[in-house]
């Protein structure tokens, strides 16, 4: 069984978040996402989430594609978790590339293309400035 694991925060779910969890899956048998706590989310990426982690947690336990919701407590993790998880394959998007290759020596690290026209931030961006108009649709 081959095991996937990518990290993210995941606030307002949108479907750049579900084809990225999907191709993440497409790379094993089980994905295991590690969620930004709101913690780590405030103290170390400076972001205050608008959904609360426990509520974040729900939404990706729900989806198919993803088997196990662990918590992202802090940046060092990363080797820890993929030894006890014995993970095969880690991934992220490609605006990351480049900055995990330091886990080559215990897994294949891959960078996936993320979807255009949609990401968290621009759906803040887009509700704060009180726009009439839809946001694009992600291709």
């Amino acid at each position: 069984m081959r095991t996937v694991l990518t990290y993210g925060t995941f606030d307002l779910f949108h479907v750049g978040h579900l084809n990225l969890l999907n191709r993440a899956r497409a790379h094993g048998d089980q994905l295991i996402v590690a969620l930004s706590t709101d913690e780590f989310n405030l103290k170390m990426k400076n972001k205050v989430t608008a959904i609360p982690y426990p509520d974040r947690k729900k939404i990706l336990e729900a989806l198919r594609c993803v088997d196990l919701v662990i918590p992202e407590n802090n940046w060092e993790q990363k080797i820890e978790d993929v030894l006890k998880h014995q993970v095969d394959t880690f991934v992220m998007g490609h605006d990351w590339e480049g900055k995990f290759d330091f886990l080559n020596e215990y897994c294949e690290v891959v960078y996936l293309p993320r979807t255009e026209n949609i990401s968290s931030s621009e759906i803040k961006t887009h509700i704060s400035k009180g726009r009439t108009t839809q946001i694009k649709a992600a291709v």
